[in-house]
């Protein structure tokens, strides 16, 4: 069956999702001293970080095609599956463009918490982001386990969440020195998922087509 643009376009979710996993693996590279398993990922696009410019090279596509991603699944599920359903997806891309703006407007000054005006922003934009991350996938999984047409979306986004979970714990129980480990569970999370629902609608029937396109089809 041949796929529609906006189809083809959530497949972005899985670019946004590679350009962000290479950033996070191969930044270090230019950030001598730096330590994987204690460091948080947001040490290495701190405004300071040697790492900085690296950091940008590789993680070009992950904001750009993140957002688009999630816009254009947004259009794709128009009329779509449950209302619930639609309502998690579009808190979620509420989430992406928040993240997407507010850490690249807010960057943390310094590696850890340097106290500054941008490092108190950057940690409210951190709160902003996992509450709206929670909410819309807790709707999520609700809409799976209530519709079965929604099954596969509650099932991903389970998994998403329970890597949030084991991310927030994991950073409050675990020895500083294995920090950055526990705090990668959370950070792939939601890029994760997002590649999980452009892959979705990249699969999905009748994608962002109008409930008159598909009167005239049958």
């Amino acid at each position: 069956m041949k796929k529609s643009l906006v189809q083809k376009l959530g497949l972005l979710g899985v670019v946004s999702f590679l350009s962000y996993a290479a950033a996070v693996a191969f930044a270090p590279l230019a950030y001598p001293g730096y330590d994987w398993m204690a460091q948080a990922v947001s040490d290495l696009s701190a405004a300071n970080a040697p790492s900085l410019a690296l950091w940008n090279q590789l993680s070009a596509l992950y904001n750009a095609c993140e957002v688009v991603c999630t816009t254009v699944v947004c259009i794709g599920i128009q009329g779509q599956k449950t209302r619930l359903l639609r309502v998690g997806v579009y808190l979620f891309a509420v989430m992406e463009w928040v993240s997407a703006i507010g850490y690249r407007v807010f960057p943390l000054s310094d590696s850890g918490y340097a106290g500054a005006f941008q490092d108190v922003m950057h940690m409210a934009v951190t709160a902003l982001v996992v509450l709206l991350s929670i909410v819309s996938l807790t709707v999520i999984i609700t809409a799976g386990a209530k519709s079965k047409a929604c099954r596969s979306y509650g099932v991903c986004a389970a998994i998403a969440l329970d890597m949030m979970l084991v991310g927030a714990a994991g950073m409050k129980l675990v020895p500083p020195q294995y920090f950055g480990v526990v705090e990668r569970f959370s950070v792939f999370a939601a890029t994760g998922f997002n590649a999980a629902l452009g892959i979705h609608l990249f699969r999905e029937e009748n994608a962002g087509e109008t409930q008159n396109d598909q009167e005239e089809k049958s």
